[in-house]
């Protein structure tokens, strides 16, 4: 029998592609570290056990699963019913037994990688909205994935850090977090600086003339920018006199 392959021949899809599924393999060998009693313990997130956050990343592989087969069908199926639903979805996954959650996040994941491999290569340019009202090309899925599974792997909490995300990842991350405060206008005199680079990586307020200036290496930068903690970068400018401000909201 000859192996079904990705229809899609655009190498920038495809190396999108890698990366996804490489983190949804990061996350699944994170998670198997676990024991089912360690499924109880918190995660890096506030209020969120690692139950949530492995019932999270199932369920959102269902939701972007349902966007493939919009672009596919052009039926429209959106990723959630509403926020309220998400939210309770998750909440329902978190009380499943260790064995059917591990299910949902072994099946959901093979069920769009699936949809993914499926889809005809013009399909992947097919409009679909996301749960947030973007309108975006099908192909914004595999960067929508990419950071879930890349970023939840490390909140479970289970030995995964900011450093094993491939650099790639972590420099879309940054562009799309700066991007996000830009445009709600939170990064004013805000400058990110990041070290340890072939060329100089520069995010942020870059107009400021009094700017308070994050520095450090991209996998600490990146950490700082999504919230969750300040260790490797440092800090100087205003509002840094009793340490390293917290990092506006991103999502």
């Amino acid at each position: 029998m000859v192996a079904r392959t990705d229809q899609t021949t655009d190498p920038v899809l495809l190396e999108g592609l890698l990366q996804a599924r490489r983190g949804t393999a990061f996350f699944a060998r994170k998670l198997n570290e676990l024991s089912d009693a360690d499924l109880d313990g918190p995660s890096l997130l506030p209020g969120w056990t690692r139950r949530h956050v492995t019932a999270h990343i199932g369920y959102n592989a269902r939701a972007l699963a349902r966007l493939i087969e919009w672009a596919a069908t052009g039926i429209e199926t959106p990723m959630y019913a509403s926020p309220e639903a998400r939210n309770q979805e998750i909440a329902f996954g978190a009380t499943l037994s260790p064995i059917a959650l591990r299910n949902l996040f072994d099946h959901s994941a093979v069920h769009l990688n699936v949809e993914w491999r499926d889809l005809p290569a013009d399909a992947w340019h097919h409009k679909v909205k996301t749960a947030q009202g973007r309108i975006v090309p099908a192909e914004e899925t595999v960067w929508m994935r990419t950071r879930e599974v890349w970023i939840h792997a490390v909140d479970l909490d289970n030995g995964a850090t900011f450093a094993d995300i491939p650099v790639p990842v972590l420099t879309r991350l940054l562009k799309d977090i700066t991007g996000a405060w830009a445009t709600r206008g939170t990064d004013t005199g805000l400058l990110i600086k990041v070290t340890g680079t072939d060329t100089d990586l520069t995010f942020g307020d870059t107009s400021a003339t009094d700017q308070t200036v994050i520095t450090g290496p991209l996998a600490a930068v990146v950490e700082w920018a999504a919230g969750r903690g300040s260790t490797g970068v440092t800090a100087s400018g205003p509002g840094t006199t009793e340490g390293t401000p917290a990092a506006p909201a991103w999502i």
